[in-house]
């Protein structure tokens, strides 16, 4: 049974396997995002944080996902170009996955299984945010709505902790 995030892989957008152990030591915020949903110009929010934090140890991953009304189109490859091209995206875009459902991907289900403390812990949209600290903790979930500027502050705390 994998019980830390650290136990985890995913493909990126070229289909590469990519262990979160890579990722040790390294705040991560990880993102399920869609290209033509409302709040994608949190696409570009995320990168201003990455530009700003990347030097001192943020990852940001951003996976595509189609589940909530067809909202990313675009297979990972067209995403990471598009995200790119619109809105400066350079993190890391992950390969386009289920983030709820029978298909969810098994890091999601993870993320998402018991640590909310919602009634249902199920990702209700697109832009549901998770910030993992340096040591693979999964420390805070945020609501589509909860821009990157607004988490900025929490990201801090965990970079300097």
């Amino acid at each position: 049974m994998k019980s830390t995030f650290y136990d985890f892989s995913a493909k990126d957008a070229d289909g590469n396997e990519i262990p979160m152990s890579n990722f040790k030591g390294k705040v991560v915020l990880i993102v399920n995002t869609a290209s033509e949903c409302g709040f994608n110009s949190q696409l570009t929010d995320l990168e201003k944080l990455y530009e700003k934090y990347h030097d001192i140890g943020l990852e940001i991953l951003a996976f595509p996902s189609n589940n909530f009304m067809n909202q990313e189109p675009c297979s990972a490859t067209e995403a990471r170009e598009l995200y790119n091209k619109q809105h400066g995206a350079t993190y890391t875009i992950m390969d386009k996955i289920d983030v709820k459902g029978e298909n969810i991907h098994p890091l999601f289900k993870y993320l998402t299984e018991g640590k909310s403390g919602l009634i249902t812990n199920s990702i209700k949209w697109n832009f549901t945010k998770f910030l993992i600290t340096r040591e693979g903790q999964v420390i805070k979930r945020y609501p589509p709505q909860r821009t990157p500027d607004v988490i900025e502050k929490d990201i801090e705390k965990y970079l300097a902790g």
